[in-house]
């Protein structure tokens, strides 16, 4: 297969809603490596590899996405927020790796303000963007990045443990208040730096913020806690021209008016058929922001290669005319989704409007 020519150009046009544009564009904030790698037929860099496993990968990530058709590759600054772990297990997936871990969800390192002030918190100038600086210097031409870190809520949840986190809003509010501060501004930090970079077209932030069938902290404690500092996040993308996604799980549909127009997300990534399927979001908000992935984790990893085709194509005919849709995934390429599945969704989607 002849190796796609990338133009970043088509995804922002999907991201600002500024028309169809001229094949649907691929969509994902993350691809796990084993993907990757079984993908291109190569093996992974062995853990601990330092530098020179770092440049390996980064330039399998970059190869990856080019040759699967994306017109860009996605980037995480690494912030060195140490997080503790409860227990690990066998990774039984396909394309598996050693193990998987956990966190506790009981209490996290942060529980009081001795362990607050005890916490290693780091400083801006400790964010490491060394791989957003190795993979500039190897996109082809038309590509650029989506970068993008991985949440303010969710740091918060991972460093107090839900319970302790949603206990200690009520106990101690300054408390819960003071890890947001210091969790926020280094993101600012991080995407401040972002934004100014050249080859980053876009950025995206990667929040969970709900499950099945709620928010995970009720709507006024996300005004009060999260959303400031997602709405400073997108004035700083938006200040640099860059379109602001945010990806998030679960049921949001009590918050998307404050997500829209207080937050002023250009698009939204993941959705599950069981909270809301993507046709139905794109009927509900594909006027006011664009909609992106969406093929059901479980319906992809579950179902056949021709079921999973004739979905897609449905997908694609209630979700792509008009513009604002981008095919992917309904949270990530997980290590665990079948290869024919996920290779036959990006083959549905070449396909579509030829």
């Amino acid at each position: 297969m002849a190796v796609p020519t990338p133009d970043f150009s088509r995804l922002r046009r999907v991201l600002l809603r500024e028309g169809e544009p001229d094949r649907v564009p691929f969509f994902e904030v993350l691809v796990d490596p084993e993907i990757m790698a079984a993908v291109m037929g190569e093996a992974l860099p062995a853990p601990g590899g330092g530098k020179a496993a770092a440049e390996v990968f980064d330039r399998l990530a970059v190869d990856f996405f080019l040759r699967q058709g994306y017109d860009y590759v996605p980037v995480w600054p690494e912030i060195p927020l140490p997080l503790s772990d409860l227990g690990r297990c066998e990774d039984t997936a396909g394309t598996g790796r050693s193990h998987r871990l956990w966190r506790d969800q009981n209490q996290g390192m942060i529980h009081d303000w001795r362990s607050f002030y005890s916490y290693p918190w780091p400083a801006g100038e400790e964010i490491d963007y060394g791989s957003l600086e190795r993979r500039s210097l190897l996109l082809p031409e038309g590509m650029l990045m989506c970068a993008g870190w991985s949440g303010v809520f969710e740091h918060a949840l991972w460093l107090m443990g839900h319970q302790t986190l949603a206990l200690t809003i009520y106990d101690d509010p300054s408390l819960v208040e003071a890890v947001f501060e210091r969790i926020g501004r280094l993101a600012v930090a991080a995407y401040t730096a972002m934004a100014g970079m050249e080859e980053v077209g876009a950025l995206f932030h990667a929040d969970d913020l709900g499950f099945k069938t709620s928010t995970v902290l009720s709507p006024e404690h996300l005004r009060r806690l999260v959303f400031p500092w997602h709405r400073e996040l997108a004035r700083v993308a938006h200040e640099r021209g860059k379109p602001f996604i945010l990806h998030s799980c679960g049921n949001l549909e009590a918050v998307m008016p404050d997500l829209i127009d207080e937050v002023r997300i250009d698009a939204r990534h993941s959705y599950e058929d069981a909270i809301l399927p993507v046709a139905e979001a794109k009927r509900r908000h594909g006027g006011r922001i664009a909609v992106l992935g969406g093929v059901d984790m479980d319906f992809i990893c579950r179902r056949s290669e021709e079921e999973v085709r004739a979905y897609v194509r449905r997908i694609l005919s209630a979700c792509a005319p008009g513009g604002g849709y981008a095919l992917g995934t309904g949270n990530s390429v997980a290590n665990y989704v079948p290869l024919r599945n996920y290779l036959a969704m990006l083959d549905e989607g070449r396909r579509y409007g030829r």
